[in-house]
């Protein structure tokens, strides 16, 4: 669960259920999301789900794909190619830097954050005193083109919402962030990266050499605000 009102930030996965127990994880879902004022989240369904025909089950109460409704589970477990010249990838420095990434993130995927300045900060906040997860910055020229986070767990890095400006894309930045995030993970003592590929990241992580080890379907849940009396 995320800062943000948007499907993306809220997800439900890790599911193994039962045929008997759908309806009720539905319910459990929609009210703990609701009492946090979201009316949508997505379920992300990998081909270990259980039972084996859930996403079938969802789509049949009501889930639609997504717009980007089909992701693999990748890992990288060997250092990436070289960095690119020219482009600078590091962690960011301060609450303007960690600010200037989400609007990168917001522009880059044709969305909004959906947090005003007082909430980043607070989000900001929160990532330097728990240390949980870590904001990186790509720059070139001194200019932030773009932005991606790592979230630190038990014996590896997860890699989050990678984004590039379009303007910026085909020089390297993505890559770069990619680098930045083995290195920080290298100096952690967990050298494996795991993420989740979309349709356009799947075949630049491939060249870094990245490999695939899950299937995963998307779906989206609109449940709406909860009915007043």
């Amino acid at each position: 669960m995320g800062p943000g009102a948007h499907p993306s930030w809220n997800v439900a996965q890790r599911l193994r259920l039962t045929p008997e127990t759908i309806d009720s994880t539905l319910e459990e879902v929609h009210a703990l999301l609701r009492e946090r004022g979201r009316s949508a989240c997505t379920w992300e369904v990998g081909n270990s789900a259980t039972p084996s025909d859930l996403a079938e089950q969802l789509r049949a109460r009501g889930l639609v794909d997504d717009r980007d409704p089909y992701a693999v589970g990748m890992v990288l477990t060997e250092p990436p190619p070289a960095q690119p010249e020219g482009i600078e990838a590091r962690e960011a420095r301060d609450f303007e830097e960690y600010r200037a990434a989400q609007r990168v993130a917001e522009e880059a995927f044709g969305g909004e954050v959906g947090m005003d300045d007082e909430q980043l900060r607070a989000r900001y906040e929160e990532q330097v005193a728990t240390g949980a997860w870590t904001t990186f910055v790509a720059l070139v020229d001194g200019e932030i083109v773009g932005s991606a986070s790592s979230t630190y767990v038990e014996g590896a890095v997860t890699l989050n919402g990678g984004a590039i400006l379009p303007r910026a894309r085909g020089r390297g930045a993505y890559r770069a962030l990619v680098g930045a995030r083995w290195a920080d993970a290298v100096e952690r003592g967990t050298p494996a990266l795991v993420t989740q590929a979309g349709a356009m990241s799947k075949p630049i992580l491939e060249r870094l050499g990245f490999r695939a080890v899950a299937e995963i379907t998307i779906l989206l849940d609109e449940f709406g605000p909860a009915l007043s009396n």
